[in-house]
């Protein structure tokens, strides 16, 4: 099996070695960018599985770079960054990052929430029958084995996340899941989501069905959320 694929992004040149370093170890085969442009200059010539991205770089920025990427792309992202407000995270999940890790950081943990995007984003990882049936809840439908999404006749771009928790939403119209339950369906693997991060995944989503002309997804309060059934 091919080594995945990883491009680290940071204009710090001595942490680049160390994200190198730990996830070649890791197994992953790495290249390196050392400011957004390059970064996105190399993603136009080359796919890769998951891109580690700094928040602050001179010039051009991770987010920036992250809504450049977002606009033909669904590589997972996870963020970098010496900023570790909780509105700095949200902010990088809601533009499209699958996580935001905050330095100084370990190289074993980058390892591991790398491994846990990796794995949440495979369809493999899931069973067959989530995976791999198509979805169709009114005019909204979800192809897993294309990751497509259409509202009608026109296609949204969602995230990993964001269409796993669509998912989890659609498989049953009407039930109410728990953010626990989308957290579940959304990171796959032991990982800790905040209230606040589910909130705005959620958020995104509904603002990407409502430009299409339709949202849904219901919020029931203290209980967490439905798909409303046509």
């Amino acid at each position: 099996m091919n080594a995945q694929t990883i491009l680290v992004v940071d204009d710090d040149a001595p942490l680049r070695e160390v994200v190198r370093y730990a996830l070649t170890r890791a197994g992953f085969d790495v290249s390196e960018a050392c400011d957004g442009a390059q970064a996105l200059r190399t993603l136009a010539t080359r796919s890769f599985d998951l891109v580690v991205l700094d928040v602050l770089m001179p010039e051009m920025d991770g987010l920036e770079v992250c809504r450049a990427v977002r606009a033909t792309s669904r590589v997972p992202i996870v963020f970098l960054s010496s900023r570790g407000e909780e509105l700095d995270k949200v902010l990088g999940l809601e533009i499209g990052g699958d996580d935001y890790l905050t330095k100084p950081f370990s190289p074993r943990e980058l390892v591991s929430r790398v491994k846990a995007v990796l794995r949440r984003t495979a369809p493999d990882d899931a069973p067959a029958e989530v995976l791999h049936n198509p979805l169709q809840v009114g005019p909204i439908r979800l192809d897993p084995d294309t990751h497509r999404a259409w509202v009608g006749s026109d296609e949204i771009e969602l995230t990993a996340t964001e269409f796993r928790m669509l998912q989890v939403l659609m498989s049953r119209p009407g039930r109410v899941f728990t953010r626990a339950e989308l957290v579940a369906g959304g990171y796959q693997g032991n990982h800790h989501v905040s209230d606040r991060t589910v909130d705005s995944h959620l958020r995104r989503i509904r603002h990407k069905l409502r430009g299409c002309g339709s949202d849904p997804i219901e919020t029931v309060h203290g209980v967490g959320f439905r798909l409303e059934v046509p």
